[in-house]
């Protein structure tokens, strides 16, 4: 007999994508889902923005621990698309092709390293915005402001912009930070506390000179994102980046028990996978 929680895992990418397009987003809400590592769904209103979508299953992502919870062709609704960084597991080319020809009316925000291989997989170039930090852009139904990122450190190109970013949203009267992959650096916290962030996700999975030697560049680990959230204020965080690489993998849960001895009164939500959430500000 198949339990409630194994016909969940069975549901198909086009399930999951009935569930996105159906889902209704009043004003004040947000509706997130999780689907590994730091791809995430975000919709407000009409509006639906991926954030580092990751679902190639071909050649070199063997090593994934579980895989792709949608294939890129089930992908037929997107109104944005953010890339943190160039990193495969966060830019991932055969996915963004897919988006980019299902989704015509599409728009791409990445850092401006990222755009020529953005261009290869013939995104057209009018559809692609260079992730500018600390400026606020607004597209109508939202407003974006990309973060500079740690990985593990800060790098800034010349007349590229910062290599690493994270992305403050402004959406649908809900504020969303989505850290990329980075550290605590001086400087985070203050962005941070200039808003008033309702939903923080962050990485935790990390960094040690082990990894580094296999070059697996790493982010906070779970104590400091904790910290960093009960610091900016957070209204509710969300640990990303710690479920799909063995190698460079951690337990959720011990962010959970970190932050219930430090701070029991923060809100911290583990989500399972393809797991829909609706937050309501000021619940």
């Amino acid at each position: 007999m198949t339990n409630r929680n194994e016909a969940r895992s069975q549901r198909t990418g086009h399930e999951l994508m009935e569930e996105i397009r159906t889902t209704v987003v009043p004003y004040g809400t947000a509706a997130i889902w999780f689907l590994g590592q730091e791809s995430v769904v975000v919709k407000g209103g009409d509006t639906t923005i991926y954030i580092d979508p990751y679902y190639s299953s071909g050649e070199g992502t063997s090593s994934r621990a579980f895989p792709p919870p949608l294939a890129p062709q089930d992908i037929t609704q997107a109104s944005f698309v953010l890339i943190t960084h160039e990193h495969s597991d966060h830019l991932d080319p055969d996915t963004l092709s897919v988006i980019a020809e299902q989704c015509p009316e599409s728009v791409f925000t990445a850092p401006v390293c990222c755009h020529n291989v953005m261009l290869e997989v013939r995104i057209p170039e009018a559809r692609i915005r260079p992730a500018l930090t600390d400026e606020w852009v607004d597209y109508g139904s939202f407003r974006l402001k990309a973060i500079p990122a740690a990985h593990e450190e800060l790098d800034e190109q010349e007349g590229q912009g910062h290599r690493y970013v994270g992305y403050l949203l402004d959406m649908n009267g809900v504020m969303i930070y989505h850290a990329g992959d980075t550290v605590v650096y001086p400087g985070l916290l203050e962005r941070l506390q200039e808003q008033a962030v309702d939903i923080g996700m962050v990485p935790i999975n990390g960094a040690d000179a082990f990894r580094r030697s296999k070059g697996i560049v790493g982010n906070m680990g779970f104590r400091e994102a904790g910290d960093l959230a009960y610091e900016a204020g957070f209204d509710l965080t969300i640990p990303l980046h710690y479920d799909l690489f063995p190698m460079n993998s951690e337990k959720p849960g011990y962010f959970i028990d970190y932050c219930y001895e430090n701070y029991p009164y923060m809100r911290n939500k583990v989500m399972a996978r393809t797991e829909r959430l609706i937050y309501v500000k000021g619940s």
